[in-house]
């Protein structure tokens, strides 16, 4: 055996100690790191919070990457905005996340960025509107609850659920993907969804209803009484039941379409 060749494969041997090492030291510093990140993530007793002044009567809520609580609130004084944050998220190895939050105008600018092996952003906003201000809402990805509204509410999520409680305000619903609920008495309401069910309850008699999914159920419970209803439904493939009063000539508008799912126009209970 020559001493070049013994070097050579001493040199290999070293070189793949080293890796091995390397990789046993990032698996377990990603185990223990992980670990602790979740640990702490999940129990966010010192949430961040800030208030804002709105100046008009209209509020744009632009976010990211949050989960998003909305709520018309009586205790708000007219112009400002309360919002909470928690941070719901982990980082296994890297910086804690970076939270910017600005008004602009009439728009709530909200981000959430995190930088690390791995890394989850996720966070939640509470935040707390004056009566009388309609909103908008603009959210890429995460879910979105609202309620007490009586001024117009439009949401639009990319990548998440909304829920919409205890409101009479004109809607205006569309998600990306995911599903879309609402229990309120709002006399016009238009949910759409791309992949995901569409649940209405509605507790007064609406003037005009507009539902549709491209993958999903759509399910409009109206309000027993004397009011009839024109309904037109469609399904790419499902049942359709309809068994509320009808009226070809009522000015009560119900339209229920879904691409693929059972669609159901039914008295609520």
């Amino acid at each position: 055996m020559t001493r070049t060749g013994a070097h050579s494969r001493t040199r290999s041997r070293t070189r793949a100690t080293r890796a091995l090492t390397a990789t046993s030291t990032l698996a377990l510093l990603l185990l223990t790191a992980t670990a602790c990140g979740t640990a702490s993530a999940g129990d966010d007793n010192h949430p961040d919070h800030r208030t804002f002044a709105l100046a008009g009567r209209t509020l744009t809520i632009d976010s990211d990457d949050s989960a998003l609580e909305i709520v018309a609130a009586d205790s708000n004084p007219a112009g400002r905005i309360e919002v909470t944050r928690w941070w719901q998220g982990s980082v296994a190895i890297g910086s804690d996340p970076k939270v910017t939050w600005a008004m602009k105008g009439d728009r709530l600018v909200l981000r959430t960025k995190c930088s690390g092996v791995i890394a989850d952003c996720s966070a939640k906003h509470r935040i707390e509107v004056p009566r009388g201000v309609a909103v908008k809402v603009e959210d890429g990805d995460g879910s979105v609850r609202a309620q007490g509204f009586a001024d117009a509410l439009t949401i639009r999520t990319h990548d998440g659920s909304i829920h919409v409680t205890d409101s009479s305000a004109p809607l205006t619903l569309r998600s990306g993907d995911g599903s879309v609920h609402a229990e309120v008495s709002s006399r016009q309401v238009r949910t759409t969804t791309g992949d995901g069910s569409v649940h209405l309850e509605l507790g007064a008699v609406p003037d005009l209803v507009e539902s549709s999914s491209g993958d999903g159920s759509v399910t409009i419970a109206l309000p027993t009484g004397a009011a009839k209803y024109r309904v037109t439904t469609r399904t790419g493939d499902g049942s359709v039941d309809v068994s509320v009063p009808r009226d070809s000539s009522s000015s009560h508008v119900v339209t229920a379409r879904t691409g693929d799912g059972k669609v159901t126009v039914r008295n609520a209970n």
